[in-house]
């Protein structure tokens, strides 16, 4: 085979304009086209040892898709995808690829890695809009049944992977809508519902069944659960929001950004009159927190009609957790950053919120993180004219579970303690994965965890050993 030549950079994504998307909601980004697609795709070098593999948590075989995309085979690409990831049109959009598949491109060392995330996209969305009957090969029937808690990316993961083996899975959902943190956590111009409901669907598909509007802990217990079922996988995600517990945080326009972004995505308040959901819409939005809800947070204020959205964080550009995408799209968009800032208390009138108070932070040595601590300068307080503001600066599991079951361990921040070759927690018949094992972390972690558990769960249910 001839060596191929280098071509240093991406194929560039066409995407909205900053001055008009920053008005809408539909999604920034548009996709490649099949021609893009292709010339992305042969831009691969075929690694004898493909490292990207190695830095995707469910390990989709690239190369192997990569070369099907080159030569026009978008079908056999996304059959490829789909032996090992069930959501590949979600991965492609949302799923850090920058520290994770392409960080781990040879390319990467110098030049570009291969836009291994916007070709996943690619894939999935082509098979959506050339659908054909296929018939998904799924196992007989083993009579085992599998109950799965929430129906985020680690329920959905854990769903598919089992209703293959042939066993029944019935999921619920505490939400009207099924998807969990991708519904009512990630805005719309960012992953489309149109795309997890066809997800959603798809794993429908394969025979599991979803009960909506129904909260285990409260509904039912999980020790109620076992009695009907085999096994239980307990994937209800990270939906207690952390607060600053500084002065004013009860004043009214104060919110969390699960309480913002829920209100925003699931309930469709940004669809006003037609969805009568109420929303804060500030002139002025302050976000506190630069993680990739933080930076979702700020840039649904602007499509709100804030006319300043600001985020305000305490470490450097350097320490910011967000995407590289994500802090590029909200500057694009005219978001702009109060950094190595500290806010101390919340001021207000009448019960409502007119002003942030912050200090001014120097970076200090690294803490536990590896990121530089941020040490206040003493008497540099200053005040942002705010009318709005959103937490953005984390979350934990509800006790709701833990508190009704309890011989099951948690640890630090309530988090369910779990074996992490088999994702078994300390409660016979009960496996767990994504946010309420890990707090806070991505869709992909949540759903490489979820692949661990399937498999587990199918050894538990064919050996009964725990």
């Amino acid at each position: 085979m001839p060596k191929k030549s280098i071509i240093p950079k991406k194929t560039p994504m066409p995407e909205q304009a900053p001055e008009i998307r920053r008005h809408n909601y539909a999604e920034v980004t548009f996709g490649y086209s099949a021609e893009q697609a292709m010339a992305e795709a042969a831009r691969c070098l075929e690694c004898a040892k493909p490292s990207c593999m190695q830095g995707c948590p469910v390990n989709i075989n690239i190369p192997g898709f990569l070369k099907l995309v080159e030569v026009g085979d978008f079908r056999g690409a996304l059959n490829l995808i789909k032996e090992t990831n069930a959501l590949p049109a979600i991965c492609g959009r949302v799923c850090p690829q920058e520290s994770q598949c392409e960080g781990a491109c040879i390319l990467n060392k110098k030049y570009e890695p291969v836009a291994i995330g916007r070709l996943e996209r690619f894939v999935a969305d082509w098979e959506r809009e050339n659908p054909v009957d296929t018939e998904t090969l799924i196992a007989p029937s083993t009579g085992k049944k599998v109950a799965v808690v929430g129906s985020g990316p680690a329920g959905l993961t854990v769903a598919a992977d089992l209703a293959r083996q042939g066993h029944h899975v019935t999921i619920f959902e505490a939400l009207h809508e099924p998807g969990g943190v991708l519904v009512y956590g990630i805005p719309e111009f960012r992953l489309p519902k149109s795309i997890v409901k066809h997800e959603v669907n798809n794993i429908c598909s394969l025979g599991v069944e979803i009960k909506k509007d129904f909260i285990v802990g409260n509904s039912i217990t999980v020790d109620e659960l076992l009695e009907e079922f085999d096994a239980v996988f307990l994937g209800t995600g990270a939906g207690l929001p952390w607060f600053l517990d500084i002065p004013g945080e009860n004043l009214g326009g104060v919110y969390s950004s699960n309480e913002y972004l829920t209100r925003a995505n699931l309930m469709k308040a940004y669809r006003f009159p037609e969805y009568d959901t109420p929303v804060a819409r500030g002139r002025r939005v302050v976000t506190v927190g630069a993680g990739n809800t933080a930076m979702d947070a700020a840039r649904t204020a602007l499509r709100l009609g804030a006319e300043e959205s600001i985020i305000v964080y305490r470490r450097s550009r350097a320490e910011m957790p967000a995407r590289a995408e994500e802090i590029h799209h909200a500057e694009q968009e005219g978001v702009k950053f109060y950094l190595l800032t500290t806010p101390v208390a919340f001021h207000g009138e009448d019960g409502r919120l007119t002003e942030l108070e912050c200090l001014r932070n120097e970076l200090g040595e690294a803490d536990a993180s590896g990121r530089r601590r941020p040490v206040a300068v003493e008497g540099s307080n200053f005040r942002i004219p705010t009318d709005v503001a959103i937490i953005a600066i984390g979350q934990s599991p509800s006790p709701l579970i833990t508190g009704t079951t309890p011989d099951l361990k948690t640890a630090k921040g309530g988090i369910l303690t779990v074996e992490s070759s088999s994702m078994k927690t300390s409660k016979k018949g009960v496996f767990a994965g994504g946010d309420v094992v890990t707090g806070g972390a991505t869709v992909i972690v949540a759903m490489g965890q979820a692949k661990i558990a399937a498999r587990a769960i199918q050894e538990y249910l064919e050996t009964g050993a725990w």
